[in-house]
């Protein structure tokens, strides 16, 4: 276990020493959560063209369960396994970019932002790939916003790769919840 965790310190670094200041500003917008929202937001209301206003409020009401469900995971996470964010670890005070202004809570294992983007990401593919197809540039767009909290410097990969794994886990199950309920959304 203790090799595992210094190969994701070294690539952690690897990772985070990629980054440039003139990239900084587009990875802080897109691991910021207002943007994130919004970006959901606008492809929920295209999708409640075809989905109808109750399918829309059912959905709705699944993506609120969701998040609250992939939050309360991850603290829990968390909080059992407390491990330190890299912002937070001592040892690589001078090794790593903040990019952020502040490190967050004080253990990182696994991330919130990973896990809730791919469980979104999951959630509409599984939902709506079938008809729709350029649905799956979620998973890009997941990854993305997952790498970001590499880049900033506040979790690690292993940290980000757990908080994806779970997420589309999370997301394929409620998207199955939701279609026991709404057979065909679409």
């Amino acid at each position: 276990m203790d090799t595992l965790l210094l190969w994701d310190k070294d690539l952690f670094l690897w990772l985070n020493n990629l980054g440039t200041p003139q990239f900084d500003a587009f990875w802080m917008a897109l691991t910021d959560k207002k943007n994130t929202i919004a970006f959901y937001v606008l492809l929920t209301a295209i999708c409640s063209k075809w989905l109808g206003w109750k399918n829309t409020l059912w959905l709705l009401l699944t993506i609120a369960l969701l998040i609250t469900f992939t939050d309360q995971i991850t603290n829990a996470f968390k909080n059992g396994f407390q491990r330190l964010r890299p912002c937070h670890e001592e040892s690589l005070d001078g090794l790593m970019r903040l990019v952020k202004s502040s490190c967050g809570g004080k253990y990182g294992y696994f991330s919130g932002h990973a896990s809730n983007s791919f469980a979104i990401a999951t959630l509409f593919v599984t939902l709506f790939a079938k008809r729709f197809r350029i649905v799956r540039i979620l998973f890009i767009v997941a990854a993305l916003v997952a790498y970001s909290r590499i880049y900033i410097g506040v979790h690690y990969p292993l940290d980000v790769l757990s908080g994806a794994l779970f997420g589309t886990f999370a997301g394929w199950m409620f998207a199955k919840i939701y279609l026991k309920f709404i057979p065909n959304p679409i």
